[in-house]
């Protein structure tokens, strides 16, 4: 007897260092697939420049991760419990690094980045055709051949970017259901709560370093090695700027092929975490390893799905979850998408600024909120229906805090001609944009591109020939401008190149933002976990890992897909100047109307999240009639001891196939 005890406690205790194993090899899975995607999301503006493409395709191409994902998650979350789990997540992470390496292909495929300006090369500047001249022809070339432009092919390259992207989706499809699955079948019920945490607090440590790497590599032009830097005349603070993107994704290829490693040696099950001290209940696993075998031999993987999936659709409190993250999820995506470029266009910053700064006010609340969360469910083993209320009172809570950012605002950049008058008055934004004025005529310039200049007045115009400017000294971004016809000053009328920095009070504006941000991420975190957890237990253990799946696939389909898609066509519509191709099409926008861009940033999230809380105030009423065993309730409990209603259960009876019913007799004898 001696010897038996002696032999079940080390299996125990390798159980205990596999599961662990586990966990630690999840939470890196979760850090790669987090850093890639929060990554994506921060050099997402450097693309939409890179392909001169507008918001509405760079939508597009963050949804089509999405799509990836979406193509398999239902048959991986049913299937994938009935192969190796650890195996699949290793092939997941590994495809998810070859996605990754697709996407930094245009780089090598095509030519060098050449932004849009009037400026001629440094080898021509004594010829000074970029500055105002009178009586002469037009020397600049506003246009080119269109059989050029047809021939070009650099501007369908983000196909690549698009493909690597669903590649990346599919890569991480496995990742979450089978990782959340495989823990909440092999770990103790009270040890999950906090091992989520952990595992979430993982994935937010991710999007840190991707942020980190975003705004680092945001700041080193994307030609880097090939262009003389000192004859640029953009900075990073310009929105003709790009960086140099596809090293990230180089980097982030093969940290996810790295971290798919480990899970090719852990085995496919395990003992329930805890029974190391008893045999009877070591026995019961094995019979339940062994029955679940002989089942799969005798019928297939496939007979119990129809079931399952008839069983989740009677669940009403599963049902109205689903609706209430889809209605979230299209909120929260379509703010974290576009945040980098609300702040550069709303409040001036450049984008390895505007990332660097979402990575330190946002995301390390995040990390506390969740393992905070977590710690809280185990350690005082809140029930369900506390978890849910939790979640509910703090999600509304955060949600009313959201609208103190209609208020954190700033003026649009003032542009002559676009947003001012040249005397600096105002005008309306929705007249016929007036570059050309008295002081400007006769210099003949072009009207459509886009290379600003500063002038000493504090008023910006969109080129240096616009200004009436006539003479210039420097080269580089250190070129000024003098003798600038439209720039009525005390000064010599010099210029600048670049947009006139906002003030300070709009930079007091960013602080008390990034502090509302702060706030509301550490809530909405410690929300989460509760509100998981409430998801995870209304699920019976048989189909949790499908459950969790058709979750995920319904936040893919109504939110992760069309969300940026159609926010990306709205804020194009803010759009007053785009920029101009050589082939005379319209490029990427350069300038918004910062006012219209608030109100649809702010305004369509703020709608949408408001509307979920109808059928979360549902969920809340449901979870308040379930009848549950002692009126404890803990998040210990299985879901399958909750007391369905008359009809749920005839719901369920009447699509329960033959096999899942020897499963409980079996259970039950045990």
């Amino acid at each position: 007897m001696g010897e038996t005890e002696k032999s079940v406690a080390t299996h125990g205790v390798r159980c205990f260092s596999k599961i662990k194993m586990f966990l630690v090899a999840l939470t890196w899975a979760y850090l790669s697939k987090a850093l890639s995607g929060a990554y994506m999301g921060s050099m997402l503006t450097q693309i939409e420049r890179q392909f001169d493409i507008p918001a509405s395709l760079i939508g597009f191409i963050s949804g089509s991760f999405e799509i990836g994902n979406l193509l398999l998650i239902i048959f991986v979350s049913y299937f994938g419990t009935k192969l190796h789990r650890p195996i699949m997540i290793g092939v997941g992470c590994a495809t998810m690094g070859l996605g990754c390496f697709i996407i930094s292909l245009p780089h090598f495929l095509m030519g060098r980045y050449e932004y849009e300006t009037t400026i001629t090369p440094a080898s021509n500047l004594s010829s000074n055709s970029f500055l105002c001249m009178e009586n002469r022809t037009q020397t600049l070339k506003p246009t080119q051949d269109p059989a050029d432009c047809v021939k070009k092919i650099k501007s369908f390259m983000w196909i690549y970017v698009m493909v690597g992207n669903i590649i990346r989706g599919i890569g991480e499809t496995p990742i979450m259901p089978l990782g959340i699955s495989y823990i909440e079948d092999f770990a103790k019920s009270e040890n999950s709560p906090l091992y989520i945490g952990i595992i979430e607090m993982g994935k937010m440590f991710g999007p840190v370093t991707g942020l980190l790497l975003g705004s680092f590599f945001a700041r080193i032009y994307v030609d880097i090695g090939s262009v003389d830097t000192d004859d640029l005349t953009i900075t990073p603070t310009d929105t003709r700027w790009v960086g140099a993107w596809w090293i990230g994704f180089l980097i982030c290829a093969g940290l996810n092929i790295l971290t798919s490693i480990p899970f090719f040696f852990l085995p496919k099950t395990l003992p329930k975490e805890g029974l190391k001290d008893n045999a009877d209940e070591t026995k019961k696993n094995k019979v339940e390893i062994y029955r679940e075998k002989n089942r799969e031999e005798k019928h297939g993987i496939t007979k119990d799905f129809l079931p399952f999936i008839r069983s989740l659709f009677c669940n009403k409190i599963y049902m109205l979850f689903i609706l209430t993250t889809v209605l979230q999820a299209n909120a929260f995506t379509n703010m974290l998408i576009f945040l980098p470029k609300y702040l550069e266009q709303h409040y001036g910053k450049s984008t390895a600024d505007a990332v660097f700064l979402i990575g330190f006010y946002s995301l390390p609340p995040i990390c506390v909120g969740y393992l905070v969360g977590g710690f809280i469910m185990k350690k005082f083993k809140v029930t369900v229906k506390k978890a849910a209320y939790i979640a509910f009172c703090l999600s509304l809570i955060e949600y009313l805090l959201t609208f103190c950012n209609f208020v954190m605002t700033c003026d649009n950049f003032q542009v002559a001609g676009l947003t001012t008058s040249y005397e600096g008055v105002p005008q309306p934004l929705d007249v016929e944009n007036m570059v050309i004025a008295d002081c400007n005529t006769r210099c003949s310039c072009l009207t459509k591109t886009w290379d600003p200049v500063c002038g000493d007045n504090g008023l910006a115009y969109m080129s240096a020939c616009l200004a009436g400017c006539e003479n210039s000294v420097g080269t580089g971004i250190n070129m000024v401008f003098h003798n600038c016809s439209c720039i009525h000053s005390s000064g010599n009328s010099s210029a600048v190149l670049g947009l006139c920095d906002k003030g300070r009070e709009c930079d007091s504006m960013l602080q008390y933002f990034l502090i509302m941000s702060a706030i509301n991420s550490f809530i909405f975190s410690l929300s989460a976990i509760p509100g998981y957890m409430v998801l995870l237990r209304c699920i019976k253990s048989e189909e949790k890992s499908l459950g969790i799946g058709l979750h995920t696939f319904c936040m893919r389909v109504f939110a992760g897909i069309p969300a940026p898609v159609y926010l990306g066509a709205l804020i194009d519509k803010t759009c007053l100047h785009w920029g101009t191709l050589k082939c005379g099409e319209p490029g990427a926008c350069r300038m918004y109307d910062v006012n219209s861009f608030r109100r649809i940033y702010l305004g369509v999230p703020a709608a949408l999240r408001g509307s979920s809380y109808l059928p979360a105030f549902f969920i809340l009423m449901l979870v308040r009639k379930l009848q549950l065993p002692g009126d404890v309730a803990s998040l210990e409990t299985e879901p399958a001891e909750m007391k369905l209603t008359e009809k749920e259960s005839e719901c369920v009876d009447m699509h329960r196939s033959p096999e899942l019913e020897s499963d409980r007799e079996l259970k039950t004898k045990l």
